[in-house]
């Protein structure tokens, strides 16, 4: 009988520490063995944000442990996996080094083939570790570092249709929790108290909303609740509608940009495949999942999401996707170097810094 494909996936690219054993089953669809996630959200929250040495830091002491948590989980030996799969990019350096060096280490002693994984492609294929789903397909991929559409062409082939020429999208949520001294990490913090608040009390700006396609623009808006929350001081309601303001004005600025999207696939592809996949940590927020799987429905797209517990940074997407790519025999050197920047598109103009035209 043919053994199947298992692979121990490695994610260290921010402040989570993580390790997964994923196995293909027969009909394509992914059996997730294990997967341990260490979190630094206690070390970093002090100060407001990732510290990169200190996270780097707290990879290196646990990176050792999470993997082979991950292995006893999964009642899985070193030698019977297929493979190994680790985040090489993008990220922070420090961060990447230590999970790819240790992935690479790892499959060396093993001799087994080494996958090095775009993070974002482990998002990009992340519903695929619940759902089974046909290519080609429009992605929402909305995290702390980026917020992007593009086309999932196949493995390896994504076509970027817009992104963000400032913030991220999970970057202006964490920066407006910051601003209502609402702790870290904001997008839970602020969807929480965006259910206490109105959501119609602050009129908001949506930077580029009617031009530049369904890029998207989120410094004007946090600028503009800068400016808010610094009138509001310790009035907790209107902090609660601040909140509750913001996230509207996401959710309005997501309707508006992911409709010029579909459009865009549609044109492009021409496929019958109408399917709209979310993806990325801001896809947890239960309002804007809400509300985007309205909108797809109103335009005939089918919603999918990834699962809860992996739209954040995890290594059962990492594995998955490694999975993906040693089938298409996208394998990689032990010699592969961490990027901080590893865009999906390579053919995609670069859409931040001064000068930039829409």
């Amino acid at each position: 009988m043919k053994k199947k494909l298992t692979f121990l996936g490695i994610e260290t690219s921010c402040d989570e520490t993580a390790a997964s054993i994923v196995q293909e089953n027969d009909d394509g669809t992914a059996k997730i063995l294990s997967s341990v996630v260490s979190s630094q959200i206690k070390e970093h929250e002090k100060f407001g944000g990732v510290v990169p040495e200190l996270a780097a830091r707290s990879h290196m002491d646990n990176i050792e442990f999470i993997a082979s948590k991950a292995l006893k989980d999964a009642n899985v030996k070193v030698n019977d996996i297929s493979g190994v799969a680790a985040t090489a990019g993008p990220g922070l350096i420090v961060c990447l080094t230590v999970g790819l060096n240790f992935g690479k280490a790892i499959a060396g002693f093993a001799n087994k083939p080494f996958v090095a994984v775009n993070h974002l492609e482990g998002h990009a294929l992340s519903p695929g570790l619940s759902f089974k789903i046909k290519f080609p397909y429009l992605l929402l991929l909305v995290s702390g570092g980026h917020s992007q559409f593009l086309i999932v062409e196949n493995i390896n082939q994504y076509k970027q249709l817009g992104t963000t020429i400032d913030d991220a999208l999970g970057e202006a949520f964490d920066k407006t929790a910051k601003m209502l001294g609402l702790g870290y990490p904001g997008g839970p913090a602020v969807e929480k108290f965006a259910k206490k608040g109105d959501k119609n009390y602050f009129k908001l700006p949506m930077p580029i909303i009617n031009k530049a396609g369904c890029n998207l623009s989120f410094a004007g808006l946090k600028t503009a609740v800068l400016r808010e929350s610094k009138k509001i001081k310790n009035n907790d309601q209107l902090k609660y509608n601040l909140a509750a303001s913001f996230q509207e004005t996401i959710i309005k600025i997501l309707k508006k940009k992911t409709e010029v999207a579909f459009n865009d696939f549609v044109n492009i592809t021409n496929s019958k495949n109408k399917i709209f996949v979310v993806a990325g940590g801001v896809a947890a927020n239960e309002s804007i999942r809400n509300n985007l799987k309205e909108i797809a429905e109103k335009n005939y797209f089918k919603p999918v999401f990834a699962d809860i517990k992996y739209c954040g940074d995890n290594a059962a997407m990492i594995a998955w996707a490694g999975i993906q790519r040693y089938k298409k025999k996208l394998i990689n050197n032990l010699d592969e170097e961490p990027k901080s920047r590893w865009p999906l598109d390579l053919k995609a103009k670069y859409m931040k810094g001064p000068g930039l035209k829409l």
